[in-house]
C-alpha cells in the first residue's frame, strides 16, 4: 500500500470519527423537548462530550505508543456508532448526554493516534503537511455531520432516524476494519498504557489560544442554535455549525504559507472579531450576520489557531507526539466545554442574548491579557541581547 493511499484512507478515518461528534447537533431542541430540559441541560449535554474526551486524553494520550496507533482509531469508529445506535433507539436527553461520552472518547483516542501516525506514513520531514492533512480531515468531519443532518432533515422531514445516521453506521464499522489493516510504520514502545500529556516548553500560549477559539466554536454550536430555534430559524443550525468548522478549513492552506506566530496572532484577532458580528446578528434578528460572524471565528478556530497549535507541538516534540497532541487537546477542550456550561446556566437565568454577550466581554478581555503576556515574553530575549551587547 503507497504511502499516498494510507494517508488517504487515514484522513478517511478521522474524518469519520469527527463526522460522528456533531452528527446530532440539529437535533438537540428535539432531544431536550422530549425530555422538557433547558438551555442548561443542552449545554450540559453537549460538553459531555468533553467529559468523556478529558479523561481519555489525559491518561490515555499515549496508549497508542503502546498498542499501536490502528486499534484506537478503530476503536473511535465503532464508539461512533455505538454512539449513533443509541440516539436512534432511546432518543432523549440522557441518551444524548452517554452518547456524547462515548464520541468524547472516540474523539481522544482517534485525534492524538492519528496525529502521530499520519507524520509516521508520509515521514518526519512532511510533518507540517501531515498536521495540514490531519487539521483538514477533522474539521471537515466536525462541520460536515451537523451540515449532513440538517440536509436530512430537510430533505426527509421531521424524523428521529435521517439519512445521515444510517450512512455512518454503515460506513463506520468498515472503515475501522480498514484501519485495522494499514501498513504498521510505527514501532510500539514498551511504556505504561496510563501515560499523561506531554506539555511541550514554550507552547503555553498555543494551547490558551486553542481554548479561546474553542471556546467560541463551542457556543456557536451549543448556544448559538438555541437562540435560532427561538427565532424560528432553526433550520439554519446544520448550515451554521457546518460554517463555523469548515470555512477555517478553507483558511488553512493560507495559514500554512505563514509562520506558526504569525498564524496564531491572526487567529487572536479575529477570534472576539466574529463572534461579536455573530452576537449583533442574533441582536439584530440578522440571519446575514449570524453567518458572517460564524465563518470569522471559524476562520480563526480551526484555520489559524488550529494549524498554528497542532504544528507547533509537532515540531517540539518529535519523539513524544502522541501525548503533546493530548496535551494540546486539553487546553482545546478545557476552552470547548467549560465556557458552554457556564453560559448555558447563565443563559437560564438572564436569556440566550444576555448570556452571550457576557461570554464576548469575558472574550474580549482574556484576549488582551493573553496577547500582551505573549508579546512581552517574545520581546524578552530580545531586551537580553541589547543589553548585553
Amino acid at each position: 500500500m503507497t504511502k499516498t493511499v494510507s494517508a488517504s484512507l487515514l484522513a478517511l478515518g478521522l474524518f469519520t470519527v469527527t463526522f460522528a461528534v456533531n452528527l446530532q447537533a440539529p437535533l438537540y431542541d428535539v432531544y431536550a423537548a422530549e425530555s422538557n430540559v433547558g438551555a442548561t441541560a443542552v449545554t450540559v449535554a453537549f460538553a459531555a462530550y468533553a467529559a468523556g474526551l478529558m479523561p481519555t486524553l489525559i491518561l490515555l494520550g499515549g496508549l497508542s505508543d503502546r498498542i499501536g496507533r490502528r486499534i484506537p482509531i478503530a476503536m473511535a469508529l465503532l464508539l461512533g456508532v455505538v454512539a449513533t445506535v443509541l440516539l436512534v433507539q432511546v432518543p432523549s436527553w440522557s441518551s444524548l448526554v452517554i452518547a456524547r461520552l462515548f464520541l468524547g472518547v472516540g474523539t481522544g483516542l482517534a485525534t492524538t493516534a492519528g496525529t502521530a501516525y499520519m507524520t509516521e506514513i508520509l515521514g518526519e520531514d512532511r510533518s507540517r503537511s501531515a498536521a495540514l492533512i490531519v487539521t483538514s480531515a477533522t474539521s471537515l468531519g466536525f462541520g460536515g455531520g451537523a451540515l449532513a443532518t440538517g440536509i436530512s432533515l430537510g430533505l426527509q422531514g421531521p424524523t428521529l432516524l435521517p439519512v445521515s445516521y444510517i450512512a455512518l453506521i454503515v460506513a463506520a464499522p468498515l472503515l475501522a476494519i480498514i484501519a485495522l489493516v494499514l501498513p504498521r510504520v510505527d514501532r510500539p514502545k514498551q511504556v505504561s498504557v496510563l501515560r499523561l500529556p506531554v506539555f511541550p516548553k514554550g507552547t503555553w500560549v498555543f494551547g490558551v489560544a486553542m481554548a479561546l477559539a474553542w471556546s467560541t466554536t463551542g457556543m456557536t454550536i451549543a448556544v448559538v442554535p438555541l437562540e435560532l430555534a427561538a427565532n424560528g430559524l432553526g433550520g439554519w443550525t446544520g448550515l451554521v455549525i457546518f460554517l463555523a468548522i469548515f470555512i477555517g478549513f478553507l483558511c488553512q492552506p493560507i495559514a500554512r504559507r505563514m509562520t506558526n506566530s504569525q498564524s496564531l496572532a491572526l487567529g487572536f484577532a479575529l477570534i472576539p472579531l466574529g463572534f461579536l458580528v455573530l452576537l449583533a446578528g442574533v441582536w439584530l434578528h440578522l440571519l446575514a450576520l449570524v453567518l458572517i460572524g460564524t465563518c470569522i471565528t471559524s476562520a480563526a478556530s480551526y484555520g489559524f489557531s488550529y494549524l498554528a497549535s497542532l504544528s507547533e507541538v509537532s515540531l517540539r516534540a518529535p519523539q513524544d507526539r502522541a501525548r503533546a497532541t493530548a496535551g494540546l487537546f486539553v487546553y482545546a477542550y478545557f476552552g470547548f466545554s467549560l465556557p458552554v456550561i457556564a453560559n448555558g446556566a447563565l443563559a437560564d437565568m438572564l436569556g440566550l442574548l444576555a448570556a452571550m454577550t457576557v461570554f464576548s466581554a469575558a472574550q474580549i478581555v482574556i484576549t488582551v491579557i493573553i496577547v500582551t503576556m505573549w508579546k512581552r515574553q517574545s520581546a524578552r530575549p530580545t531586551a537580553t541581547v541589547e543589553t548585553l551587547t
